[in-house]
């Protein structure tokens, strides 16, 4: 495999650009990692992000399976996560 397609081949694969796929990939990176860190605080402190783990993963499971992708990419810059502490 040529070693530019190694970058296209999976982004095409699911109908991304590469640059498309970046920003998913970041955004969907992003919201993890703040929601594994409030996971985190959630185990230390009970009563804070009592849901916040679990609502963003059954979010981002639907935004990855339900073909929601460009709306999510759209509505999020790669990185910017929206987190409260409910």
């Amino acid at each position: 495999m040529a070693f530019l397609q190694q970058f296209t081949s999976h982004p095409a694969a699911v109908g991304e650009s590469y640059s498309q796929h970046l920003a998913f990939a970041s955004a969907t990176g992003g919201r993890m990692i703040v929601a594994g860190l409030a996971c985190v605080l959630h185990g230390i402190f009970p009563f804070v992000f009592e849901r916040t783990g679990s609502r963003t993963i059954i979010e981002l499971h639907g935004v990855v399976t339900g073909g929601r992708r460009a709306a999510f990419t759209a509505n999020r810059a790669p990185g910017a996560v929206a987190v409260s502490a409910d």
